[in-house]
């Protein structure tokens, strides 16, 4: 199955530490290897970086490993290809506008028999499943809510019901953010830790790096991170049950009245690849 990173804080906090660890995953201490791509919000605007190539392989990997961006919210994808060919525009994340903001998307799994016309605004430019979600979400929101957005509680709602219909073609494990809040997917397999006062040291599972956030942070820092599997070896993190959508607000999961996704997916019947 695909990767999935995503970073949600109350303050802007790069994500090298985590990148670190992610990017082995594309071909190092997983098999990953059909591209991969990251995006940082920076106020109203946006930086991604996308390379077909494996991550661990990728010169681009090496300057976002360097390069200190600091960010409120961040998705960052590896992928394992089952729709589409393995080039630029196949790779995630997408990035659309909606609402005069920018829209985050990247998806993990496989839809098998999803197959939409294309109406509507957003038109997929690849040939990617996991795309055609992203224009059929983006599509709806631009339906239902012609004058801007909705409150958050009528958002998460509405995407909700989409996670549901989309997800009954298959598996539907995703990240999706505006830069503001970051929602997260669960069909199958995602988990979360969030990091705040008091901070202790992590270390990598897919690379022997340790890092004291004591060190880094301030009191008042709070950081989500939200990953396909854990990141780290020594933190506790939350597994997030399949069939679940929450929320992400300045580093920690807003508490939603509906935040089930029905049917749950079932990985028996439509296998992960």
């Amino acid at each position: 199955m695909c990767q999935l990173l995503g970073m949600n804080c109350n303050v802007p906090t790069d994500i090298c530490f985590s990148f670190t660890g992610f990017q082995a995953r594309g071909g190092l201490t997983d098999i990953h290897q059909d591209g991969w791509g990251i995006a940082f919000f920076e106020g109203r605007g946006c930086r991604v970086f996308l390379d077909p190539r494996p991550s661990i392989e990728s010169p681009v990997a090496e300057l976002v490993r360097s390069y200190a961006i600091r960010s409120l919210n961040v998705i960052a994808h590896i992928r394992k290809a089952t729709h589409g060919d393995i080039n630029l525009e196949n790779t995630h994340p997408f990035m659309r506008e909606l609402w005069g903001q920018y829209w985050l998307f990247a998806h993990n799994g496989d839809l098998k028999t999803y197959a939409p016309e294309p109406t509507g605004r957003f038109q997929p430019v690849g040939t990617t499943d996991s795309e055609r979600a992203f224009c059929q979400i983006l599509n709806t929101l631009a339906e239902r809510y012609p004058d801007g957005p909705p409150v958050v509680a009528e958002l998460h709602e509405t995407l909700r019901e989409l996670a549901t219909d989309i997800g009954a073609f298959g598996e539907f494990n995703f990240l999706l953010s505006n830069g503001d809040k970051l929602f997260a997917h669960c069909a199958s397999r995602l988990s979360y830790i969030i990091r705040q006062a008091p901070f202790a040291e992590a270390h990598l599972t897919d690379q022997d790096v340790t890092i004291d956030f004591e060190q880094v942070t301030t009191p008042d820092d709070r950081v989500a991170v939200i990953a396909t599997t854990p990141l780290t070896d020594n933190e506790a993190w939350h597994t997030i049950a399949p069939g679940t959508l929450l929320t992400f607000c300045d580093g920690a999961p807003m508490m939603m009245e509906n935040y089930v996704t029905r049917p749950f997916f079932r990985p028996e019947s439509c296998p992960s690849t």
